[in-house]
C-alpha cells in the first residue's frame, strides 16, 4: 500500500501537469474557510470537505514531489510491515487529516487566502511512527552527515519545524501542517498502545 500511495501521487502530479493545473488547484487544494477571490485561478475559491484528503495528492513542483515520495519510500515500507496494511493506512490518513485541520486553523487565522498542497503531513506522521517503532535505528543526515537515533532525529526535526512556523523564517512551507501530521500519528499510536495494555490487563 505504501507503493500505491507513492504511485498515486506521481500519477496525479503528471495528470495535473497535462491538464489544467489552475482548475485542479482551485477545486482540490486545501483552501482556508470562506470564499476568496483569486483572479489567476479563474474567480472565487474556497474550502470544500474533500480537500481534507485531496490536497495530499497534489504537489507544487517535481522537487516537492520527489522529496515527499523519497521520504515515504524510505520510512513507510518498514512502518507498513510492522503495523500491517490496514493500520498503516489508518495512520497515514489520520496524519493527513490532522495536518489539514491544523493548517486550516493557522491559515484561516492569518487571513491570507493561499492553498496548501502536498503529502508532507502524512509523511511527517510516518516519520514519527518510524521513530516510535524503531527509536534506536540510526538515521544519517545529509547535511551535515551525522548519524542520529531515530527518536533524536524526529525530536530535533519537530523543534525546527515549530521554530520555523512560529518565526515565519521559511515562508510558503506549511510547518504547522507538518506538526499536525506528527500529532495525529502520535495520538493514534498512543491509542493503539493503550488498547493493547488494556487487553493485556484484562487477560
Amino acid at each position: 500500500m505504501n507503493k500505491f500511495l507513492i504511485a498515486a501521487c506521481v500519477l496525479v502530479f503528471f495528470f495535473v501537469q497535462a491538464s489544467r493545473p489552475e482548475a485542479v488547484v482551485a477545486a482540490f487544494a486545501l483552501w482556508p474557510f470562506g470564499s476568496h477571490a483569486v483572479p489567476e485561478l479563474g474567480g472565487t475559491v474556497g474550502f470544500a470537505p474533500w480537500q481534507l484528503v485531496t490536497y495530499a495528492f497534489l504537489h507544487g513542483s517535481p522537487l516537492h514531489l520527489f522529496l515527499n515520495m523519497f521520504a515515504l519510500w524510505m520510512f513507510g515500507r518498514e512502518c507498513e510491515q510492522s503495523l500491517g496494511t490496514a493500520r498503516y493506512l489508518q495512520l497515514y490518513f489520520a496524519a493527513v487529516l490532522t495536518a489539514a485541520l491544523t493548517q486550516l486553523v493557522v491559515v484561516s487565522a492569518s487571513g491570507e487566502p493561499y492553498p496548501t498542497v502536498g503529502a508532507s503531513g502524512g509523511v511527517f506522521g510516518v516519520l514519527l511512527t518510524f521513530a516510535w517503532l524503531y527509536p534506536r535505528r540510526r538515521i544519517v543526515l545529509l547535511i551535515p552527515p551525522i548519524p542520529l537515533p531515530a527518536w533524536a532525529f524526529v525530536a530535533i526535526y519537530g523543534v525546527i519545524e515549530l521554530w520555523l512556523g512560529v518565526s515565519g523564517t521559511a515562508a510558503g512551507v506549511a510547518h504547522f501542517a507538518h506538526l499536525g501530521g506528527m500529532l495525529g500519528a502520535w495520538i493514534l499510536l498512543l491509542r493503539w498502545r493503550q488498547g493493547r495494555m488494556s487487553r493485556g490487563s484484562e487477560g
